[in-house]
C-alpha cells in the first residue's frame, strides 16, 4: 500500500508521529545512559525538575524556547515555497547588527516607547535584508538555497567578527562586543512584568519577547493558511509550473518568502540582545538557527508544532544543564548527543513511523476514506 499520498488528521502529523520520533530517540538515549552506568528513569526526571520543576527553572526553558520559535518558524515558512532556508544562523546574527547599529546611534536621544518597536524593526529587517540576496540568486541565477545560505552563515560570521573587533567595540576594553545600550532599549523581563500585576517569580532572562514570538505564530499561521500571498506561497512551493499556469509569480514568491523567514530569524536578537545581553556580543545566536530546522522538521512546520517543538527543545537545553551539573558522568558532550538523537529521529528519520500510523488510522476509517 503507497502511504505517502494519503492525508492524515493534523493532530496525528504535528503530535502523534514527532511523539514517536521522541519517545524512540529517548529510548536510545536511554540505553547510552545504561551503558554508563546512569539510571535513564532518574535522569528523566532530574532533566523534567530542572526544567518544569521550579519558577527559575521554568523561565530558562521558555527564554530558550522563544529562540528556537523564531527560528522554526523562519524555517517553517521557507519550507512551505519548497525551499531549504540554513541560513538561520547568519539571519539572526545579522538581526543583531541592526539592533546594535539603531540602538547605539539612537539610545541615548529617544524613549523605550518608540526605541523598542524600532529595535524589533531593525531585527526583522536586517534579517531580511541578509535572507534578500541569496533569494535573488535562486531566483535569478538559479544558485540553489541551501549552498547559498550556508555561504552566507560564514559570511555573517565573519563580519560580525570583523566589526565587533575593529568597529564596534567599547572603546577601552578587550572583550569583542559593544558598550551597554541605554535601559530604554530593554524588552522588559517577565518577572517585571508580572510584579507589575502581583505576581512574584524569580528573576531569568525570560521577558515579553515570549509573547511577541507566540504572536509571530499565529501572524505566520494567518499568513500561510488563510491569505491569498500565503496560497500562492504554498501553491509554488507544491507545483512551480501550476503556480505559473494560476498566474502566480515563483520568483516572487522565493523572494517573498525567504525575506519573511530571514525577518523570523533575526527576531532571535529581540529576545537574546534586547531581552537579555543589552549588547551585541560575539555568538549571541549560539545555534539556535542550526536547531530551528529540526525544531520546524519535527513541528511539520506548522506554527502549533513549532510551539511544542520548541518548548522540548527549550526543556532539553535547561534540563539537560541541570543534568550534567547533578549526575557528573553525564557530561555536557552528552546531553548534546540526547539532543543529537532527538534531531535524527525528528529530522532524518521524521517519517519512520508514518506508514504504520497511516495503517492504523485507515483501520478505523470507512473505505471511501482510503485515497490510494
Amino acid at each position: 500500500m503507497n502511504t505517502h499520498n494519503i492525508d492524515l488528521p493534523a493532530w496525528l502529523e504535528i503530535v502523534v508521529i514527532p511523539i514517536l520520533n521522541i519517545m524512540v530517540a529517548l529510548f536510545f538515549a536511554g540505553l547510552i545512559m545504561l551503558a554508563i552506568g546512569v539510571n535513564p528513569i532518574e535522569a528523566v526526571g532530574i532533566m523534567l525538575n530542572g526544567a518544569f520543576g521550579y519558577d527559575e527553572g521554568i523561565g530558562y526553558t521558555l527564554y530558550y524556547t522563544t529562540n528556537f520559535i523564531f527560528t522554526g518558524l523562519a524555517v517553517a515558512v521557507a519550507f512551505h515555497a519548497n525551499l531549504f532556508n540554513i541560513g538561520g544562523e547568519g539571519q539572526a546574527y545579522i538581526g543583531g547588527l541592526g539592533v546594535g547599529l539603531v540602538f547605539l546611534a539612537l539610545d541615548q536621544y529617544l524613549p523605550a516607547l518608540l526605541l523598542i518597536p524600532i529595535g524589533i524593526f531593525a531585527a526583522g529587517l536586517f534579517g531580511a535584508a541578509w535572507a534578500f540576496i541569496p533569494a535573488w540568486l535562486q531566483a535569478y541565477r538559479g544558485s540553489h538555497i541551501v549552498i547559498t545560505t550556508i555561504m552566507f552563515n560564514f559570511i555573517a560570521s565573519s563580519l560580525m567578527v570583523y566589526l565587533l573587533v575593529n568597529v564596534l567595540i567599547k572603546p577601552g576594553q578587550m572583550a569583542p562586543e559593544t558598550r551597554r545600550f541605554s535601559e530604554a532599549t530593554w524588552m522588559p523581563f517577565m518577572h517585571e512584568f508580572l510584579g507589575g500585576f502581583g505576581f512574584e517569580i524569580t528573576r531569568t532572562p525570560l521577558n515579553l519577547s515570549f509573547f511577541f514570538a507566540l504572536l509571530c505564530c499565529v501572524l505566520v499561521w494567518i499568513y500561510i493558511w488563510r491569505t491569498r500571498w500565503g496560497y500562492d506561497l504554498r501553491t509554488a512551493g507544491q507545483s512551480e509550473d501550476a503556480a505559473k499556469y494560476a498566474g502566480i509569480k515563483p520568483r516572487k514568491v522565493i523572494i517573498s518568502a525567504m525575506c519573511i523567514s530571514g525577518a523570523l530569524a533575526g527576531f532571535v536578537a529581540v529576545n537574546a540582545i534586547m531581552g537579555e545581553q543589552h549588547r551585541v556580543l560575539m555568538n549571541f545566536q549560539a545555534g539556535y538557527g542550526f536547531a530551528g530546522i529540526a525544531v520546524s522538521l519535527m513541528g511539520r512546520n506548522h506554527p502549533v508544532g513549532i510551539i511544542l517543538a520548541s518548548l522540548l527543545f527549550g526543556m532539553l537545553y535547561q534540563g539537560g544543564s541541570e543534568l550534567a551539573f547533578e549526575i557528573p558522568k553525564i557530561t555536557s558532550e552528552m546531553v548534546v548527543a540526547i539532543q543529537g538523537l532527538i534531531i535524527l529521529f525528528s529530522g532524518a528519520l521524521a517519517l519512520l513511523f508514518r506508514p504504520w500510523v497511516v495503517r492504523v488510522y485507515l483501520k478505523f476509517k470507512p473505505l471511501t476514506a482510503q485515497h490510494v
